[in-house]
């Protein structure tokens, strides 16, 4: 098979492929390197070039795939076996680790390894750390030590980053600089415990098999000889560690990878996007072959995307290219406010779902999980039901919930569960102590003055004095809920830092999200309903994948859909606000970018907010700099008020493609120009941006008004940030 010889048989294997494909399945000895651009067929072309090695006489057992996912492995075998038969079955493939996992059982003997070992996952490493915190002397109800979970994310990190436990800390975790020596020393007990009882975790795996072959000769000929083809995909999702064992494995040269550098988003995992640009460095003689050809994608949406990773400072030349005529050109949406951008997405959703498009076949895309949060009770709002893919959902995270738990027990004195959570963030009180409390002060008339008066013992009487003070100030009249957040947070800021101590700057940031989302309400009662929203999966019973996605991008990759929606393609949000260029996390942010526009096959929709809540202020955002940098020509923009209509910005670039159909806005059109406090009057029709259209019942207050809403009932909003418009009946 030297020199791209085609064998007899070999043409019905090559049936289908485009000209580059049928170059990398073709492809003879010796290392290559395929570029393989979004939705060009890599998969495809995978499948046919290990279908073509065992058509041309090499022996299944002899090639050896590597996958991220062993779904991905599975599918590919078994294709392959449709194209040769059973035989191509015997090909070794799947995942770095369970590969690891298989040939030390049967070569660990190199490295005194005993073919018996257990594998331990993570909450099994995460017990091992615990025990060793409390042999130590570092763990305790009185002791101020960073969690199991943190220590384990280090420990773990500098193996896959190929990095020192002080590198990560002082690079990643300043505020726990004062426990290093604790985490170097915690580590060494960690590896002796392992090694004493016989145990491996998934870096073990990696670490172990990347020893068989770098200090074992016999070893590492043995697999050598042994594995004459080696396949790689998504290489450029591979670690240090990954791309080593590679390199030592693949000392014959007889080694193809197969990535794209344009979508090395996984830095944060460990992967190493230096791995793919530097693989030609490594194997001399390496040949090159890119997929270009797209079969996803409408020629606008490539030719943007081609656009967003051209300004990229390091990469392979590509463009990406569809033989596919027509296509409309993407849209840039220019949105007031998060309200606005929230309301522009869910009406384009509604839209195409009414033109018959499944709601499964639209997703939305956002770079952090609590960028939807707004989007997530519009569409709770609407009766739209949606999935959510990465991250949590707002009331999902604890610290979320101890927040909320403050106002859920000012409008409802007797929510027992929240009641238990503020008592359990006192120190010394247990879940039998917190429910002996709860049961007392439930019982009488007023639950906060009968805390106030609970006999404390002495070890935390001062805390509970001090909660009890908290919540006597959220029971003011006329308070804004943003008020009562900073109020909350009065009191619970030392409680945060305590309880969450290893990691409360990272969760600092979902609470500054909850004070933006407060500051949009006049009514508590208003707010802590619609932050208990949820989609309402009752409705969607036996209707799984049927649903809108609402997805981080991370979680989005290798996947498409009709439509997408990029959202929060703001400056602070798109790249966020620590990310400055230039540098390799700028670059990643870039690519980022670029993987969420190939996910979409015909329509591409962008947005960015103009004004956002940071903390409780209002700023104000201009587009991201990865969208400032597109050429005008490639998207049409539409500019999106407060309230009323999309409409074209000025001077904004058009297209003579014709919009889908139902692509209109029929709710918003009902909606006249925003209303100034002045002109609000009692049994007057308003709509509102998350609401809907209602009636104004009365005026409480300067700056307050109470709106029947068809559809959530009365609410009082606060004029300072909620804006209505006159409903045209």
């Amino acid at each position: 098979m030297q020199n791209d010889t085609l064998f007899p048989a070999g043409e019905a294997i090559l049936e289908g492929l485009n000209p580059a494909q049928r170059a990398a399945v073709l492809h003879g000895s010796g290392p290559l390197l395929v570029i393989a651009g979004a939705g060009s067929g890599k998969t495809r072309m995978l499948v046919h070039r290990m279908a073509y090695l065992v058509a041309g006489g090499a022996a299944p057992e002899s090639i050896l795939l590597l996958t991220f996912t062993r779904k991905a492995a599975q599918n590919m075998l078994w294709r392959a076996a449709q194209l040769t038969g059973a035989n191509c079955r015997q090909v070794m493939g799947g995942t770095f680790h369970a590969t690891a996992n298989l040939l030390l059982r049967q070569y660990g003997r190199y490295l005194d390894i005993e073919p018996n070992f257990s594998i331990i996952d993570r909450a099994d490493a995460e017990g091992i750390i615990n025990l060793i915190k409390s042999s130590l002397g570092q763990s305790g109800a009185d002791k101020r030590f960073p969690s199991k979970r943190v220590i384990l994310n280090l420990i773990s990190g500098a193996v896959n980053k190929n990095a020192s436990l002080e590198e990560l800390v002082m690079t990643g975790a300043m505020h726990l600089v004062e426990f290093l020596d604790d985490f170097q020393e915690i580590a060494g007990h960690y590896a002796a415990f392992k090694r004493d009882h016989g145990l491996m975790d998934y870096d073990d795996l990696l670490v172990n098999w990347h020893r068989l072959l770098a200090e074992c000769e016999a070893a590492r000929a043995a697999l050598s000889a042994r594995f004459q083809h080696i396949l790689v995909d998504e290489y450029q999702d591979t670690n240090h560690l990954q791309a080593e064992i590679v390199r030592l494995l693949a000392g014959h040269g007889n080694v193809m990878v197969v990535g794209d550098d344009a979508q090395s988003i996984y830095s944060f995992r460990g992967a190493d996007f230096a791995n793919i640009m530097r693989f030609e460095n490594q194997f001399p003689g390496v040949r090159r072959v890119l997929l270009e050809q797209n079969y996803r994608s409408t020629r606008p949406i490539l030719e943007l995307s081609n656009d967003i990773i051209a300004h990229a400072e390091e990469h392979f030349d590509k463009a990406l290219f569809t033989e596919s005529e027509g296509g409309v050109l993407p849209e840039l949406a220019v949105c007031a406010n998060e309200a606005a951008e929230a309301r522009f997405v869910a009406d384009r959703v509604e839209q195409l779902v009414a033109g018959g498009l499944p709601a499964s076949e639209i997703a939305v895309l956002f770079r952090s999980a609590f960028h939807s949060f707004k989007l997530e009770i519009e569409l709770a709002g609407r009766s739209l039901t949606f999935e959510k893919r990465g991250g949590l959902k707002l009331t999902e995270s604890a610290h979320t919930k101890d927040v909320l738990a403050f106002f859920r027990v000012t409008v409802n004195p007797r929510d027992e569960l929240s009641w238990s959570r503020l008592l359990l963030q006192l120190d010394r009180v247990g879940p039998r102590t917190a429910q002996k409390i709860v049961r007392a002060i439930t019982a009488e008339a007023d639950p906060v003055a009968a805390l106030g008066r609970y006999p404390g013992r002495g070890s935390w009487q001062a805390q509970l004095r001090q909660l009890v003070a908290c919540l006597t100030s959220l029971q003011g009249e006329g308070q804004t809920p943003a008020a009562l957040f900073d109020a909350v947070m009065g009191y619970y800021q030392p409680v945060f830092e305590k309880l969450y101590f290893d990691d409360y700057p990272k969760r600092s940031r979902d609470l500054d999200q909850l004070k933006a989302l407060a500051a949009g309400y006049g009514d508590l009662r208003a707010f802590v309903d619609d932050t208990a929203l949820d989609p309402p999966e009752s409705e969607a019973a036996g209707e799984s994948g049927h649903r809108l996605v609402l997805s981080t991008i991370h979680s989005a990759k290798g996947l498409e859909w009709t439509v997408v929606f990029v959202i929060g393609l703001a400056v602070g949000r798109f790249p966020g606000q620590y990310v400055l260029p230039p540098g390799e996390q700028w670059e990643e942010e870039r690519r980022l970018f670029y993987v969420a526009a190939t996910r979409a096959k015909k329509r591409l929709f962008l947005s960015f907010p103009r004004e956002m809540f940071n903390s409780g202020q209002r700023v104000y955002a201009g587009m991201s700099s990865f969208v400032a940098e597109l050429k005008p020509v490639l998207y049409q923009t539409v500019t999106v008020e407060q309230q009323g209509p999309a409409r074209a910005g000025a001077g904004a670039p058009r297209t003579d493609a014709v919009p889908e159909p139902g692509l209109a806005s029929a709710a918003s059109s009902r909606l006249g120009p925003s209303l100034a406090p002045g002109e609000l009057l009692p049994g007057m029709r308003v709509g509102h941006a998350f609401f809907g259209p209602g009636t104004i019942s009365r005026l409480p207050a300067p700056g307050r008004v109470e709106v029947l809403f068809d559809r959530h009932g009365s609410k009082i909003l606060h004029l300072d940030y909620a804006r209505l418009s006159k409903l045209v009946d």
